[in-house]
């Protein structure tokens, strides 16, 4: 029988251990060895083999001893025991249970120093402990020390289990370093996602009566660990944590950089506050949040006029705000013009750092709290004061500007415009109409309506039907994107890469305006010189900069000299004519950010890809070795290269210079051979939630699009083949080969078949879906994508497979630090897998229990272009039956005249629906936003009770949830399921 020593359990909170220990503090050793001999004496009385642990209660004051219980068992402190004995406790129970276990008394235990365990619990101490559940976005634990737990990055902590994550176990020559250690590793623990007790035991250690060793198990009854977090009360109807820039330098494999919509009014409210730039804030949307603060703090709110009070006194926007602890924050609506606000918090507001940033990147599930908006009972923690020089409200209130209905943005022309891809008479009609902007507008993009360009050409040829479509290539923060004949500004959550023509691009210091667009807004778009441009945007980084940067700090190092190239001030900025590898290089202005570099002519050829590779690695070899310093992201397309540059470093000029440089270097690539892996991917064909997307499409943008009800039927017939079989036949036999990360966020390969009679040839849904299922698959044009996420989208579905980003585990197909699975030039096989099925990999294959089949390779170009000569009659033949099948498809939508319209309402319709209800006598439900009606659920007669769910609109990406203001029957209803409405307009009658 060994009596392995004795543990402290006393500090306890409502009667559950919090902090461990042993040996017990100031105890007795005549106390401490009865204590052993009587649980000896119990153990030898029973005949107890095992572990167990015996429980007893000592008078703090006499040190008297009473015996409580025995467990027949380890229990959850054992740890420390095994710490400090350097015996493995489960060890022995299993050897004895086997037995393995050599007699007691020839095993030699000899104690040494000290033990103390923290619990880690998932409850918030500041609301009487109340416990948490929800996703672990970050989970970061000491290496140096023993931390027994079963959470990890990406765990669900639900409401059916005890809510201890982890035991923190340090150990020391004595007391004071055991604890000394404890507290420096509680130190560097991270949680987040959820509240937990950290605080709480990071106060603990500085508790004197614990650090004294005479705590007693009432102790803790009368702490309270300081709190510096901020409680959301009310979460407002969008708001989300940013900072700026955002997420950079992981365009190629489709995360955009999120950040705020509205990076002046961010910017401007840290420097408010005195924070550092990149510091986490608040956006808000519409509406803000009740915040709660637990402790004093410096606040400020900047952007569109807002209601804000604090403890319902009015406060003012645009300067530092004191709020002492206790007091409320209540955000209220937009009262004026403008969509967004921002608050921020002299600290920042402190979340984990997902791919090097804070930013939240709502689709994605990732990046701020929680990856999503703010919701009811989440707790934001504040991090330490930068204690930087503050901007004071005067100088502030020069720089914030004003907001109105209608917004002139200023943009440089390009990438694509006349007379390529728009007729001079689009170009002039662009900027010359003041765009209205849409309902369906969100950080993804703005869409705007007016009229339609004539185009300077039929159709996109291989890249899709429509004259906007073009093979895909890299977007700019910013770019106008003609998605068919309606323009989309794309915003900092907006796609990577795409197929649809841009004819101009925001310039960098006019971005903020688009997180201020509201639906009804008007916006005229005004051509800048690349110089104005250059201006605006020194001007803004003077104003904002922490520290203020005089004008000396950001002129150009003197060893750049004077640029050789002049690039013009139109779309096209330099034409270099074919030459040794027989291909024209066009560099094409895509803001004052941005080089868009094409190769060669409109249309799908793998040579023009690798030799969009070769010059990708040749400028990112110049980069690593610090002779293209500035240079943000490079993401290759299908024919083209895009350059991310900051031009306050790296100003065009001298950027063309290097650009050029390096492209003639370049010669022809027949022989190149690259990296190719074969990846077999599990598709369900026609899968459930690619059907869900389309009925969603017919509902709520159009019923008799010509990809409607089955994608799959118009892939058949566009292409000219006899059956749907002939199409499952075609996708399950072609090999994909990858082309571009990130069509359409987060890994999305874009890909065709290496075999042109494999190349499925379909236009893409004009207008675009708003949703799509993760992970669906899809061709537009002649290229397949898989979806990395849910969002909007336009390529036709043929099925679903698994995921293409793992947002938290790292696994065989995700190794660390690369979350994402494809990459350049793998080669996609499918294999057949039913729906049920498929449902069940996916959770197996994210959490790394199934692995895919993947295939090492290369992949030579000269084999490849033999053997396209080899069979260049059949595929001749293939394609000359499937563009016939293409223009008769071209023809029967022309005849057809299907509409593209999204709005369905009449303004009849709107006028009578008005006067019904300013001629109503009884209670008048009218919708908040300004939306699209996605569903009405009660009907003319029915009895509905307050609160009750009439209908939901769905509006910039979200579903509004309208629902009764009282008890009452339903007396006419004024709208209908895919209609449109406006903020304000009348929805039901009732009484």
């Amino acid at each position: 029988m060994l009596a392995l020593g004795e543990r402290d359990c006393s500090l306890q909170r409502r009667n559950q251990k919090v902090v461990e220990e042993t040996p017990a503090p100031n105890l007795r050793e005549e106390v401490r060895q009865a204590l052993l001999e009587t649980a000896r004496k119990l153990a030898r009385t029973a005949s107890y083999r095992s572990a167990g642990t015996v429980e007893f209660v000592v008078d703090a004051t006499t040190q008297e001893f009473f015996f409580l219980e025995v467990n027949a068992r380890l229990q959850v402190e054992h740890g420390v025991t095994e710490a400090v004995t350097g015996v493995d406790l489960v060890e022995w129970m299993v050897r004895l249970a086997a037995g393995d276990m050599p007699p007691l008394h020839t095993l030699q235990v000899v104690p040494r120093g000290h033990a103390v365990q923290a619990r880690l619990y998932a409850e918030d101490p500041a609301k009487n402990f109340q416990p948490s559940t929800g996703l672990l976005t970050e989970v970061h634990f000491p290496r140096d020390l023993r931390v027994d737990t079963w959470i990890e990055r990406g765990t669900e902590v639900s409401a059916h289990y005890d809510p201890m994550l982890a035991k923190l176990i340090a150990h020391g020559d004595n007391r004071e370093q055991a604890l000394a250690r404890l507290g420096q590793a509680l130190s560097e623990t991270r949680i987040a996602g959820l509240e937990s007790n950290l605080d709480y035991l990071r106060g603990l250690i500085s508790f004197v009566p614990f650090c004294e060793g005479l705590h007693t198990t009432r102790s803790l009854a009368t702490f309270a660990a300081p709190s510096h977090a901020i409680d959301v009360l009310s979460p407002g109807v969008q708001t989300s944590v940013q900072d700026w820039p955002g997420r950079l330098g992981y365009w190629d494999v489709g995360v955009p950089p999120s950040g705020p919509m509205d990076g002046l009014a961010l910017r401007l409210a840290n420097r408010l506050v005195g924070n550092r730039e990149g510091d986490a804030a608040l956006e808000i949307t519409v509406a803000g949040p009740i915040l709660s603060f637990r402790s004093a703090q410096q606040v400020a709110v900047t952007g569109a006029p807002i209601e804000l009070t604090l403890d319902g006194a009015p406060v003012p926007m645009g300067k530092a705000l004191s709020v002492v602890a206790g007091q409320t924050l209540r955000i209220g609506r937009v009262t004026g013009a403008g969509s967004r606000a921002y608050l921020s918090v002299s600290g920042s507001i402190d979340v984990p750092s997902y791919l090097g940033s804070g930013s939240t990147f709502t689709l994605g599930q990732f990046g701020g709290h929680g990856g999503r908006v703010l919701r009811a009972g989440d707790v934001l923690h504040v991090g330490q004061t930068a204690a930087l020089p503050a901007m004071d409200a005067e100088t502030a209130a020069t720089l914030a500007p004003i907001y109105g209905p209608h917004w002139d943005i200023g943009v440089l022309i390009g990438p694509h415009a006349a007379p390529d891809f728009f007729t001079p008479g689009d170009i002039e009609m662009f900027f010359a109409t003041d765009w209205q902007v849409h309902y369906n507008s969100s950080r993804t993009g703005v869409r705007l309506i007016g009229p339609k360009p004539t185009w300077a050409r039929r159709d996109g040829g291989e890249a899709g039907l429509h004259p906007s479509n073009i093979h895909d290539n890299a977007y700019a923060i910013g770019a106008i994107d003609f998605t068919g004949d309606m323009p989309v500004i794309l915003g900092p959550d907006g796609p990577s890469l795409g197929g649809f023509v841009c004819p101009a691009t925001v310039v960098q210091a006019e971005l903020w305006k688009l997180g201020q667009l509201s639906p009804g807004n008007t916006v005229r778009f005004k051509p800048l010189q690349q110089e104005e441009a250059a201006e605006l945007a020194r001007a803004q980084h003077i104003a904002l900069a922490v520290p203020a940067p005089a004008e000396s700090d950001i002129d150009l190092p003197p060893v750049l000299g004077p640029a050789q190239s002049q690039p013009l001030d139109a779309a096209v900025l330099h034409r270099s004519p074919a030459q040794g590898n027989g291909v024209e290089v066009v560099y094409r202005r895509a803001g004052d950010a941005y080089v868009l570099i094409e190769f060669g002519e409109l249309k799908l050829d793998l040579t023009l890809r690798f030799l969009v590779h070769a010059l990708m690695t040749r400028l990112q070899t110049w980069r690593d070795e610090g002779r293209l310093n500035g240079v943000i992201d490079l993401t290759p397309g299908i024919r083209s290269l895009q350059v991310h540059y900051d031009p306050l470093r790296l100003p065009l000029p001298h950027l063309m210079d290097r650009l050029l440089q390096a492209q003639a270097g370049l010669v022809a690539a027949d022989d190149i051979e690259v990296p190719s892996r074969t990846v077999w991917l599990p598709l369900s064909w026609d899968d459930p939630a690619t059907k869900l997307a389309i009925e969603k499409y017919m509902q709520s943008v159009s019923a008799d699009a010509p990809w409607c009800p089955s994608n799959i039927e118009f892939i058949r017939r566009i292409n000219g083949l006899p059956d749907i079989q002939a199409v499952y036949d075609i996708l399950f036999d072609a090999s994909y080969m990858v082309l571009g990360l990130g069509d359409v966020y987060l890994g999305a390969p874009v890909a065709t078949p290496l075999d042109p009679r494999h190349r499925l040839v379909t236009t893409k849904y004009n207008p675009a879906r708003t949703w799509t299922p993760e992970n669906a698959v899809g061709i537009g044009g002649a290229y397949l994508c898989v979806y990395g996420m849910e969002g909007p989208g336009g390529y036709q579905f043929v099925g679903r497979t698994v995921q293409m980003w793992n947002r938290w585990r790292e696994t065989r197909e995700f190794p660390e630090g690369k979350p994402w699975l494809l990459r350049f030039f793998d080669q996609i096989r499918f294999y057949p897998m039913g729906a049920e099925e498929l449902l069940a990999y996916r959770k197996d294959f994210i959490a790394g229990r199934a692995s895919l089949r993947i295939e090492e390779g290369v992949f030579r170009l000269s084999n490849y272009q033999r053997f396209l000569r080899d069979n260049d009659a059949s595929i001749k033949d293939f394609k000359q039956g499937q563009q016939a099948a293409f223009e008769a498809e071209r023809e029967r939508w022309r005849l057809a005249g299907v509409s593209e319209a999204t709005d369905t309402a009449t303004s009849d319709d709107a006028d009578a629906h008005a006067a019904a209800a300013q001629a109503f006598d009884g209670e008048v439900v009218a919708s908040q936003v300004s939306g699209g009606v996605w569903s009405v659920q009660v009907e003319v007669g029915a009895e509905v009770k307050a609160g009750q769910t009439l209908l939901v609109i769905e509006s910039m990406k979200m579903e509004i949830t309208v629902h009764a203001h009282c008890d009452g029957r339903i007396e006419q209803l004024l709208c209908a399921e895919g209609q449109s409405v406006t903020a304000g307009q009348p929805l039901v009658l009732m009484r």
